[in-house]
């Protein structure tokens, strides 16, 4: 049956041409696709090690990862749990996950053991990825129902090593075919309100909202390859994992991850590493607009500020314009 359009119905339509969105590609080879251009570029740089991995190294041990958790009995739709804070393996262990064609529910590591399990058991979680020092709340858990836990540092009893992903020929990946509408991100949101729920990201909706922030003529986040884009909020929250870390893949920039908020810690690794774009919440926004020691520190290379999850407020946008005078103000919803 054919609808007709309503006649109050208005259509606005940008001058700019559309973007174009690649919706046959899965996400890992969507935020991949230039990898030719940037395989020598530096991808992440570790804040608290120093350590870099260009893009070549992130996309190998993504894909090995893909194929040890094939090994670890993980196949196509199952979930995997990130229970860690931010590191260099939870982007392998997220693009593994999405080479494999599993699924990552991306969990704080704060939450309570009965939060987590909660989680755990709506998501459908085959297999947790953590730190040793939050395996002790899952370990009930994941021996009462067969799941198998694997840290990214020295295990304790009863887990498994990273390595034991990471150690693998990555061409032991099964061939999977990913279809757009497959989900590939399963974060939990409370929506502002209830209880928490299961959000289910697609590789088609994780791909046209990466696409819609950073490709086309007038992108709404200015992000290049010569950008070094600090990851300081948590990649188990939408906000970093989209809007850092997703985009600044997509670009080519380089990612400098902190695993937590010091404010000092912060200031350091943005003089060292010449940052250039600072997504942030206001906290971090306040501590940085309030804090006297900010002074003794070189932060001219900062050109974008980025703000989310609350509004800053005109006073506190006066307040780090003043600290940050180079750097422009955005605020991202």
């Amino acid at each position: 049956m054919e609808v007709n359009p309503d006649p109050h119905d208005f259509i606005f339509r940008s001058t700019l041409p559309d973007i174009y969105i690649p919706h046959h590609l899965p996400l890992h080879a969507y935020c991949f696709d230039s990898i030719s251009r940037f395989k020598d570029r530096p991808c992440l740089i570790n804040g608290p090690t120093g350590r870099i991995y260009s893009y070549a190294e992130v996309e190998l041990t993504s894909r090995k990862v893909a194929a040890g958790l094939s090994k670890s009995g993980i196949q196509q739709g199952d979930v995997v749990m990130l229970l860690l804070q931010n590191s260099p393996e939870f982007v392998f262990s997220f693009f593994g996950a999405s080479f494999r064609g599993a699924i990552s529910t991306t969990a704080n590591p704060f939450y309570t053991p009965a939060e987590i399990a909660k989680q755990a058991t709506a998501s459908k979680t085959k297999l947790l990825i953590t730190q040793a020092v939050y395996a002790e709340k899952v370990k009930n858990f994941a021996k009462e129902n067969d799941i198998k836990i694997i840290t990214i540092d020295t295990p304790p009893e009863g887990c498994f090593h990273f390595s034991e992903l990471t150690q693998v020929d990555e061409d032991e990946i099964p061939v999977v075919k990913v279809n757009p509408d497959d989900v590939v991100a399963l974060p939990y949101s409370s929506g502002t309100t209830g209880l928490p729920k299961g959000v289910m990201l697609t590789h088609k909706s994780l791909v046209t909202s990466v696409a819609q922030q950073v490709d086309g003529e007038n992108p709404n986040l200015y992000f290049h390859e010569r950008d070094v884009i600090l990851c300081v909020l948590p990649l188990f929250h939408i906000y970093s994992l989209n809007s850092v870390l997703l985009c600044s893949l997509r670009v080519g920039a380089a990612i400098l991850i902190m695993q937590k908020f010091e404010i000092v810690t912060l200031m350091e690794l943005v003089e060292k590493y010449k940052v250039t774009i600072a997504p942030f919440v206001p906290p971090i926004v306040l501590a940085i607009a309030k804090t006297p020691e900010v002074d003794k520190y070189d932060l001219s290379s900062i050109r974008m500020v980025m703000s989310g999850a609350a509004p800053m407020g005109k006073e506190l946008e006066d307040a780090v314009r003043a600290r940050l005078p180079n750097a422009k103000l955005g605020q991202v919803t």
